[in-house]
């Protein structure tokens, strides 16, 4: 069993479309705090050996200038590196899949025995195919970036349950699974009207998006 509820209320999300590098650009953000220490989260997402316990199984050099890659999935070069210092740290990566290229953005802000998590994914919009975001809007990688966190917090212990990466695909159709599913599409419906989208075009963006991920339509 996992506290699905708890999870998705934790995250904080929001969308906006700016100016980025003089390219317009989708900017979406998921931030939660984590009931560890900086250095230990600043380890459980950069260590290889506990990245694949809550994540994905990640290969290359992990360092400045290197390049990774995710086990069938995306991989791309390491730009900024910053370890913990005063309370902070954090790495920003090329995020390459499908022959397209957007960056992430990884945050952590040290608050004694917690730790804020910021993630950033900014992608050009002459990148997105126009009908994909269409159909599902910012959902489409949003709700996925959803499942990560849910797996940084089971792994911390911010969130009650326990759900390993090899049996997420099988969670995701499961009643609990598609409940989460459907709940971040919602909460990305959310942030993406507070926006400014039309409320009609994203409840078809959340239904598309929900079925995208729980094989559900």
């Amino acid at each position: 069993m996992v506290d699905v509820i708890s999870q998705l209320g934790a995250v904080s999300r929001r969308v906006s479309t700016e100016q980025r590098d003089g390219e317009e650009s989708h900017v979406q953000s998921l931030e939660q705090t984590y009931p560890s220490p900086i250095d230990d989260v600043w380890d459980a997402v950069t260590n290889p050996e506990r990245i694949v316990r809550w994540f994905l199984p990640v290969s290359g050099d992990l360092r400045l200038g290197g390049r990774y890659q995710l086990e069938g999935n995306a991989g791309g070069e390491v730009l900024e590196c910053e370890p913990p210092a005063d309370g902070r740290a954090g790495y920003r990566i090329t995020w390459e899949f499908g022959g397209g290229k957007s960056w992430v953005t990884v945050r952590l802000e040290g608050q004694g025995e917690s730790t804020r998590f910021v993630l950033e994914h900014v992608a050009r919009v002459a990148d997105i195919p126009a009908e994909m975001w269409q159909t599902y809007g910012p959902g489409a990688t949003g709700v996925g970036w959803d499942g990560g966190l849910l797996g940084l917090g089971l792994h911390l212990g911010a969130t009650e349950g326990s759900l390993s990466p090899a049996e997420a695909a099988a969670w995701a159709g499961t009643e609990e699974g598609r409940r989460f599913y459907s709940g971040a599409a919602e909460a990305w419906g959310r942030a993406h009207v507070e926006a400014g989208a039309d409320p009609d075009v994203v409840a078809d963006n959340v239904k598309a998006t929900t079925s995208f991920y729980t094989g559900v339509a």
